[in-house]
């Protein structure tokens, strides 16, 4: 693109800037490979500019350790004056910032001339003040990411090439004096998986320049502190500092330039897993759910009614007192990582996450048998249906349409008033599992209200309204939403209802919980797969329907009910790499309610599935292989079909692989991350889901089912198996008396 129609498409006025596809293609010549100890230069101290770098920077810094731990030799100076005139002629220099994100360095002009006397190679960051290029103040652009906008870092990082900055400060460029200055990263608001598929963004800012005919190059933030902040991927920002180590100092071969990142997968693809696996990742994944500090103490819980509103905030020390689920349980940690590398959560709380999270902790109790996890699940449970608001008020009156629906939120009222049947589902089917591994039955009574209270919301044809809060169902009763006649053909919304009815004609053989549910599984089936509204992805959608279908062939094992569930998992699995991930994809996008990103401005203003277009090695653990893994388990169970097990067994063995490993930030460790890019093995996706995105971890719907199935595995039961002991007919007879009498019942 020609440099002035650049300036007008990157907002940049007047400068001059320019996107090169030449001037920088080829690599200089290396002449000498070092692999000396690295140094601290010290007064007299004799630099050879053909052995490593000049750096100056007074702190801890990711770049220096790296360099260091690769074997290579660092001259390190803490005042800029000093190593520019202790630099021999022609050496590279990497001036380090000291004081970001709040003080730029400064660099005066009586240095650029001596470093231009002395013709060296410098890169400068975060600088304030540097030869004749003037900055504005400190900048944050929200959602905004890296893109390579030149053939700077070769075939390693082509043109377009996305990475991330987390929380990243940059200094806008106000004018320069007119030298060509090459752009090698722009930073905006860009959509794409990996590359940015519309182009640079509008504005693009300057994130990392050169100058070619002067030798600078000028980066607007920090770069070197990517293993702290943990720049995104981390593979892509290796290659970075090895292009940018080699222009510094172009008689230095790198061979490598290798660092662990602090929050990883726990195995390698190619690592032998060890025998136990599967057992050690369940107790990792339930001793999250105390080291990711998302139960809420006394303490907590006072800081959280100051700041509800705001939805997220820093997680609580690591000194803190931790929650004993008297409180409640935060929702988790969404996707917006500090420059500490720490994680905000989310501090809401929902009914679906309390009761998950307290299923993984009653397992946790019954396999490792530890008291203490069972104490606290009961806990959970306790506030849910008889503390908190979420069965209180319009949802404790007879009169009310809501009357024995539980709230989706807890404690923000935004949240409480609405009720979502996926979410009352699984609710119902938690606190039921709890119930039997407890052999305690008091949660009992309200779970029945609770599916009661569904049936009679759901209309003739077996469908309720993805959501409906309390004001249409104080307006116009239950009643009206009974009687209707809608669809609605999203198994995200629906499906896990059908299983619960399913399982409610099992227990009690009320003929109106099959009817229901029956019909809308084979309309929805009819309707697959040009029918279908997807959510977040198709593959979702399938991945939520092998429940039901599985439980369909446990009331009821016919034929055609066992050829539905072969092809939903079939196509499900027709996307299911060796290393067992499953790959997500979307469908046609006039039936998308969340949608990849159709512009670079539409980039995290909207929730939006992980990958941009359909071939992105991308797998969604918050709505997909989750509940893909809980429906081929149950499938295998249902059937006895080695097809569904042996799938199964691949995505166990994948989950295991995946799950977080960190001792620098631990309450991570042993948690399961939204998204996971398989081909290079890392946390990586289109980050533009406004809530929950690429490093989020839902406390219910991830790592509370996650932790299930691999205890199902350990216990060699099913969910269906181990619901049995739950014994309901007295309780239906008492509520469906109540809540459905046989006055009103009459040509349904």
């Amino acid at each position: 693109m020609h440099r002035r129609e650049f300036l007008k498409t990157a907002g940049l006025g007047g400068l001059s800037f320019m996107i090169n596809n030449a001037a920088s293609s080829s690599v200089e010549k290396a002449f000498v490979e070092t692999a000396k100890s690295s140094v601290k230069a010290k007064k007299g101290a004799t630099i050879q500019g053909d052995e490593g770098w000049i750096v100056v920077c007074s702190t801890p810094n990711d770049l220096i350790n790296t360099i260091k731990e690769n074997g290579y030799r660092v001259f390190q100076f803490q005042d800029i004056e000093e190593a520019i005139r202790k630099s021999p002629e022609g050496s590279g220099a990497l001036l380090l910032s000291d004081g970001y994100p709040e003080h730029p360095i400064h660099i005066p002009a009586t240095l650029v001339a001596d470093i231009e006397r002395k013709h060296l190679r410098v890169y400068a960051e975060f600088s304030g003040s540097f030869a004749e290029l003037n900055f504005g103040e400190v900048q944050e652009s929200p959602w905004s990411r890296a893109v390579v906008s030149s053939d700077f870092f070769g075939s390693a990082l082509p043109k377009l090439r996305l990475m991330d900055l987390h929380d990243c400060r940059f200094l806008p460029m106000s004018s320069t004096d007119g030298d060509e200055t090459i752009i090698h990263l722009a930073y905006g608001r860009v959509a794409g998986f990996s590359t940015a598929v519309y182009g640079l963004p509008n504005p693009a800012y300057p994130l990392l320049f050169e100058i070619s005919d002067r030798n600078l190059l000028v980066s607007t933030t920090k770069l070197s502190q990517f293993i702290t902040s943990r720049y995104e991927p981390s593979g892509a920002w290796e290659s970075v500092w090895m292009r940018i180590l080699h222009w510094v100092n172009p008689k230095i071969v790198l061979r490598k330039f290798h660092f662990s990142a602090t929050v990883r997968p726990s195995y390698p693809l190619e690592a032998n897993l060890p025998h136990d696996h599967e057992k050690k990742a369940l107790h990792r994944g339930v001793m999250w759910f105390h080291t990711g500090r998302l139960l809420i103490s006394p303490a907590r819980e006072e800081q959280i009614q100051k700041i509800a509103d705001l939805g997220i905030a820093p997680a609580p020390s690591i000194g803190s007192a931790l929650g004993d689920g008297s409180h409640g349980i935060a929702e988790g940690y969404v996707s917006r990582i500090q420059l500490d590398g720490s994680q905000y959560q989310s501090i809401s709380r929902r009914s679906d996450c309390t009761a998950e999270s307290a299923m993984a902790l009653a397992y946790s109790s019954k396999l490792f048998g530890k008291k203490e996890d069972g104490e606290v699940s009961k806990r959970l449970l306790d506030f849910l249906y008889f503390i908190s608001d979420a069965r209180k008020g319009e949802y404790a009156d007879p009169d009310n349409g809501a009357y024995g629906l539980i709230a989706w939120g807890i404690n923000t009222e935004a949240w409480r008033i609405a009720t979502y049947g996926d979410d009352e589902a699984r609710v119902m089917l938690a606190t039921l599992t709890s119930s039997a591994l407890f052999k305690e039955k008091r949660w009992q009574g309200p779970v029945m209200q609770c599916l009661l209270g569904d049936l009679r919301t759901t209309g003739r044809l077996g469908f309720r309204d993805d959501r409906i809060d309390l004001g249409p169902l104080t307006r116009l009763g239950w009643r009206y939403f009974f009687d209707q006649s809608n669809t609605s053909f999203s198994p995200h919304y629906q499906s896990y209802l059908w299983a619960c009815y399913l399982w409610g004609w099992h227990k009690t053989g009320f003929p109106l919980f099959q009817r229901r549910a029956e019909n809308a599984i084979r309309m929805t089936m009819e309707a697959y797969p040009d029918r279908w509204e997807w959510t977040n992805g198709m593959q979702q959608e399938r991945a939520r329907m092998l429940l039901p279908l599985s439980w369909l062939v446990r009331v009821d094992d016919t034929p055609e009910h066992r050829s539905w569930l072969k092809r939903m998992a079939t196509d499900l699995l027709a996307l299911q790499d060796a290393c067992g991930a499953i790959r997500e994809e979307i469908g046609n996008l006039a039936n998308g309610q969340c949608r990849p990103p159709q512009s670079n401005a539409a980039y995290g203003t909207a929730e939006a599935p992980l990958l941009q277009v359909n071939g992105d090695p991308v797998c969604d653990l918050l709505y997909t292989v989750n509940f893909a893994f809980l429906g081929l388990h149950e499938a295998a169970a249902a059937t006895g079909e080695r097809f569904y097990s042996d799938a199964e067994e691949r995505l166990a063995n994948f989950l295991c692989r995946i799950q977080i490993q960190s001792e620098k930030h631990p309450e991570l460790d042993g948690g399961w991350y939204r998204a996971f890019d398989y081909h290079n093995w890392q946390y990586w996706a289109s980050n533009s889901d406004a809530g929950w995105g690429v490093w989020s971890i839902e406390s219910g719907w991830t790592q509370g089912w996650i932790c299930v199935v691999l205890a199902l595995r350990c216990l060699r039961t099913s969910l269906w198996d181990l619901l049995e002991w739950n014994q309901m007919e007295e309780d239906f007879s008492h509520w469906r008396n109540i809540m459905l009498p046989n006055d009103l019942m009459e040509n349904t």
